[in-house]
């Protein structure tokens, strides 16, 4: 089996391991990015179909390259956004390998370095940047147990509504994904069922605005920790069909049944939190306040954008919310399906230093964790709100090099 030597192993092909590539490159530090498929992978085989990006074109990009044949106000396709990083890749000629799987990472013994195994061979690395982003593993609760006759997959499996069997679905999760899912399952004609957590819920645009550019202006993209309380809080918004603000009034009067969180499933019952109403009115709370900090901006620096009194009309809240139902017979209802939009968990199985928490989670700051030599990149909130988005990692990754291009000093010195 072959055998190599490198500065720094870059794990990872997608955004993040991208954004390391470039800025090392620029650096001077001779580097190798290995990824396991192909480039930016998830975004081919592991979205749905209609996805796009929940951004627009202008903004969810690195600043080297803009989206070819694309408005900037748009929203790309899933499969524009993997072209995007694999004509990226090209642009910036990053030393990178596809197919070939990092297996196990391990510190060095007695000398400086890692000892990583892959598919291809064993390479042995200076330092080491685990770029695999947060999407490493799908989280379904166990909450309902394998039934027979109703099929469960998470959101990461969804491809289709014709995927699914005939009959009603239960989408779990109101974050970006379930609100998209869901709105698409009922524009097919099913009856849809969608569990409602805890959200913040932006508008997509507000006085000739898009919501990613009032989060830059007022800072927010730059906040440093989550609110207390609000960590894993998701967000909903979408840019199918052109953008549009996600209303989960407007969902229900489409027909979507809303419900309260998921909590447990006894003889075909599933049972729901008596919470709808109190998450819905939160949603709309944060949607309300970004409305009020935009208006306060406009005001302050003397902006002339236009004045948009519609966006503050909410509508009556439907009666599933007022009367929610806390519980459903899933044979009853016609229920052949679950959809988990429920997230991911990070898996570093192969990376087996001394860099993480008890639950498996990396230690780090700025992606610095506590093992020298050892990064973290494309996380969410690795230094600020928007490091997981497209552009956040581009800059985190800015950071990380420069780290790594210090270290390197101090180790080269005297040799």
């Amino acid at each position: 089996m072959s055998s190599e030597e490198i500065e720094v192993l870059v794990v990872g092909g997608g955004q993040a391991g991208l954004a390391m590539s470039e800025h090392l490159s620029a650096a001077g530090v001779p580097h190798l990015v290995l990824e396991r498929q192909r480039i930016a992978e998830r975004w081919r085989s592991e979205r749905w179909d209609s996805l796009v990006a929940n951004g627009p074109a202008w903004h969810d990009r690195f600043p080297g390259l803009e989206f070819v044949d694309l408005d900037p106000d748009a929203f790309a396709s899933k499969d524009e956004v993997a072209d995007y990083f694999v004509a990226y890749s090209e642009k910036i000629a990053a030393p990178i390998r596809c197919g070939v799987e990092v297996t196990s990472v391990r510190k060095n013994a007695g000398h400086p370095g890692f000892h990583a195994e892959t598919s291809d061979g064993v390479v042995n690395a200076r330092f080491v940047v685990a770029a695999t982003g947060p999407f490493q593993r799908p989280v379904i609760p166990q909450v309902v147990p394998g039934q027979p006759r109703l099929v469960q997959i998470h959101s990461s499996g969804y491809r289709n509504p014709r995927q699914l069997p005939d009959g009603a679905v239960l989408v779990v999760g109101a974050g970006s994904s379930g609100v998209q899912i869901a709105d698409e399952l009922r524009r097919s004609g099913r009856t849809v069922y969608l569990s409602v957590g805890p959200h913040e819920r932006p508008p997509r645009r507000y006085r000739g605005r898009d919501f990613v550019w009032w989060l830059g202006v007022l800072g927010k993209w730059d906040a440093e920790t989550p609110p207390r309380g609000a960590e894993h809080v998701t967000i909903a918004v979408s840019g199918a069909r052109g953008g549009r603000t996600v209303d989960f009034r407007t969902l229900a009067a489409q027909g979507v049944e809303l419900v309260g969180m998921t909590v447990s499933f006894d003889n075909g019952i599933l049972r729901f939190a008596p919470d709808l109403a109190e998450n819905i009115a939160h949603g709309d709370a944060s949607y309300l306040s970004l409305l009020d900090e935009a208006d306060a901006y406009i005001a302050r620096n003397g902006l002339d954008l236009p004045e948009e009194p519609e966006a503050r009309v909410l509508g009556p809240v439907p009666a599933c919310v007022t009367d929610p139902a806390l519980e459903l017979d899933l044979a009853a209802a016609g229920v052949r399906s679950i959809v988990w939009a429920t997230g991911y968990a990070v898996d570093y199985g192969w990376l087996q230093v001394d860099a993480f928490d008890e639950a498996g989670r990396p230690k780090h700051r700025r992606g610095v964790s506590p093992e020298p030599g050892v990064y973290f990149l494309g996380l969410p909130w690795l230094s600020r709100r928007g490091s997981s988005f497209i552009w956040g990692v581009w800059h985190d990754a800015r950071y990380v090099a420069d780290h790594i291009a210090t270290q390197r000093a101090y180790l080269t010195y005297g040799a």
